[in-house]
């Protein structure tokens, strides 16, 4: 049965420490056979005045945002149309990469890319996956498209994948991959 023991400072949110919990817990089940059930993860909160690095007391940096929940706001400003909200969850050097298309740096360059493709496109979410890496965080989502082609016909079932990497909590690649070509009238 493997035993984390994790150090903090003080100052974390009780929903922060849970979700470092599961991600530890989810870590070592990678490594370890064992079940989540068998693993215990254990944190020992320290006052800043208790908790020195380089001779000098600490107070906690903030947390990161969950990457599920940055990727799942932008996906829905995106089919909302608010633009200006999806681009707050963008960072430095965005770049966008889709089924066909050169490279993409823009939300304006993505929606005037896709206006002769079709009239609107959704995202049905199956699942949400989280990589964690030496680099970026990556998390992947896949799922299906629905909407409407130009001429006003509905499709769905379309499936789709989407790759995306997380810097300091914003999104600074996503990779497309679907079978909307496979479908297009």
């Amino acid at each position: 049965m493997p035993i984390l023991h994790v150090h903090l400072i003080e100052g974390y949110a009780s929903a922060t420490k849970q979700r470092l919990s599961r991600l530890l817990t989810d870590a070592t089940r990678v490594v370890v056979p064992a079940s989540a059930a068998g693993i215990m993860v254990t944190l020992t909160e320290h006052t800043a005045d208790n908790f020195m690095r380089g001779g000098t007391a600490r107070v906690p940096a903030p947390a990161l945002p969950d990457p599920h929940e940055v990727v799942r706001q932008y996906l829905a400003h995106m089919e909302d149309r608010d633009l200006a909200s999806a681009r707050c969850l963008l960072g430095a050097g965005f770049i966008m990469r889709f089924p066909g298309a050169a490279a993409m740096t823009t939300l304006e360059e993505l929606i005037d890319w896709a206006a002769p493709r079709y009239r609107s496109v959704k995202k049905t979410i199956d699942t949400l996956d989280l990589a964690p890496t030496a680099g970026p965080c990556v998390v992947y989502v896949s799922g299906t498209l629905y909407g409407e082609w130009h001429d006003g016909t509905a499709f769905d079932g379309i499936r789709f994948i989407d790759r995306f990497e997380l810097t300091n909590g914003l999104i600074t690649r996503q990779d497309v991959w679907n079978d909307i070509a496979e479908e297009r009238p």
